[in-house]
């Protein structure tokens, strides 16, 4: 099912008597493609949320038009938009059986939408398979890990063939093997399934990881939109530059002087097509190339141990932060006992930015 947003805005009214409205999401635009696992991600209070609530029915839009295929859907009430949703409390009924608890969304429907008991009980077999939780149909909430309680509310989501998935924030409850194994089931099911979801969170990694496309959002405003990596290797802007990755970006106060990028007095990197101006640098941890004779120099913190790579921990006066975090392989020579550590830098992991409006700022190395 295709979703199609159109200027979607939801304003909430002020506390104070003369406040202004408060703006949660801003002329929101984007076409859900049939079929596919779209990230909604972004910080806390950024919107992302009551999207997804207008998107179920639960909020009424202040503006905007909300579609699933070519129904117009903005003010249908929740229980006729033939959604699923899954919250991040599980919110199981807790004296109910796995079953009866996957059973409940069936046993509601009124009228000829109600399904015969033998297919209700088909229903929530295949489900529970589909979560591979059907050996644990006759268990009690209490009596399940919470990863299986969560496999539960996406069955009981599930059974009624919905034709959207919401997600909202499922995997915030569960620990990191957990979080782990639990997103890469959501994927599985999804494709296994073919239901156009929408997954809500605020961790990168988790949006990243499983989405086909990623919508970035802060203060209600969508500030890019595409496939992870492409978002990931060309953000719009600095907020987008920075909210991705682990490590995070590191972001430097640099200058450009013909056609040449200085961080400090260091001339890092040649940047063509660049006129003569202050720029913020954003430079991704692996963007960095161990070289005796770099152009950047920075002072060494700590070499931390990861296994596969080291992580350098280093600092230099151009930076605005606390410290410099570099990944480089773990068969690189590095004495830590050294008091400086020089680098070159990998042009396709440095962005420029504005220093008014933070945009990127397009380059030719």
């Amino acid at each position: 099912m295709k979703v199609v947003l159109q200027h979607l805005t939801k304003k909430f009214p002020s506390r104070q008597k003369k406040g202004e409205d408060v703006v949660a999401v801003s002329d929101f635009t984007f076409e859900i493609p049939d079929g596919k696992l779209i990230g909604l991600l972004g910080p806390s209070g950024c919107g992302k949320s009551t999207t997804l609530n207008m998107i179920c029915g639960l909020e009424p839009p202040t503006g905007g038009h909300i579609f699933f295929g070519e129904d117009d859907v903005t003010r249908l009430p929740p229980e006729n938009r033939g959604v699923g949703l899954v919250f991040q409390n599980y919110a199981l009924y807790p004296h109910m059986t796995v079953r009866q608890n996957i059973l409940f969304p069936l046993q509601n429907l009124k009228g000829e939408a109600r399904p015969a008991k033998a297919e209700m009980l088909r229903r929530a077999e295949e489900a529970a398979r589909l979560v591979q939780i059907d050996a644990l149909m006759d268990r009690k909430p209490s009596e399940l890990s919470g990863g299986q309680q969560q496999r539960v509310a996406i069955a009981r989501a599930l059974v009624k063939m919905p034709k959207v998935l919401l997600l909202d924030e499922p995997l915030s409850n569960l620990d990191a093997r957990l979080r782990l194994q639990t997103r890469e089931e959501i994927r599985r099911i999804q494709r296994e399934t073919g239901i156009t979801t929408i997954f809500v969170t605020h961790d990168q990694e988790e949006a990243m990881s499983i989405s086909d496309l990623i919508v970035v959002m802060k203060e209600g405003v969508v500030h890019q939109i595409g496939r992870p990596q492409d978002v990931y290797d060309e953000p719009k802007n600095l907020f987008v530059a920075k909210f991705l990755g682990t490590p995070p970006i590191n972001v430097f106060s640099g200058e450009v002087r013909g056609g040449v990028l200085y961080l400090g007095e260091d001339g890092v990197l040649c940047v063509k097509g660049v006129g003569d101006r202050k720029v913020f640098v954003g430079v991704r941890p692996e963007g960095f190339l161990l070289q005796a004779a770099g152009p950047l120099c920075c002072t060494l913190r700590a070499v931390e141990v990861m296994g596969r790579d080291r992580s350098v921990v280093s600092a230099h006066p151009a930076l605005l932060g606390t410290e410099i975090r570099s990944i480089i392989p773990s068969d690189e020579v590095l004495d830590a006992g050294h008091e400086t550590v020089r680098f070159a830098l990998k042009p396709a992991k440095v962005h420029l930015f504005d220093t008014e409006t933070e945009a990127r700022i397009p380059f030719e190395a």
